[in-house]
């Protein structure tokens, strides 16, 4: 048996979220990704969302043929229970870090994110790093915000 690595893609990152309502508002309404596909298993008791950004070469893919999603876990329940949490790797111990998003203009997209009431992790002023800023998902998942001047109109 053989496989072919250079056919490998990166398909996706998985986060478990407590509410569904509040994580899809801020991928979706905060950071411009669009719902891609969603699953609901009543059953086993969850739901899958798969999100990502308009891309005119994965228009009309099925998921498992689109690159770059982010899949966002809900287990029933949990959106009830206002003192449950995940453990999203940023503790004291460390371990997982972020994802990145790419902005046309960083400071345009901070204030933006002001208005929303995102909570910064850390804002560009802050630090040595002049250049980047980190905000915190509902959940506490840190998403890192570059700029890319490449996205400049």
């Amino acid at each position: 048996m053989t496989t072919n690595v250079a056919k490998y893609r990166y398909n996706h990152t998985m986060y478990r979220i407590r509410d569904p309502k509040a994580s899809l508002k801020f991928y979706t309404e905060i950071l411009g990704m669009k719902l891609v596909d969603e699953h609901h298993s009543d059953e086993a008791k969850f739901s899958l969302y798969f999100l990502g950004y308009e891309d005119p070469a994965s228009e009309g893919l099925v998921r498992l043929a689109r690159q770059g999603l982010l899949e966002l876990t809900h287990n029933h329940g949990t959106e009830n229970d206002a003192s449950f949490a995940y453990n999203t790797g940023n503790g004291d111990q460390g371990g997982y870090g972020h994802i990145a998003i790419t902005v046309d203009d960083l400071t345009a997209a901070c204030a933006r994110f002001d208005e929303f009431g995102v909570k910064f992790v850390k804002r560009p002023e802050e630090g040595r790093m002049r250049h980047i800023a980190f905000i915190a998902d509902p959940d506490g998942y840190r998403v890192e915000i570059l700029e890319n001047p490449m996205l400049q109109a």
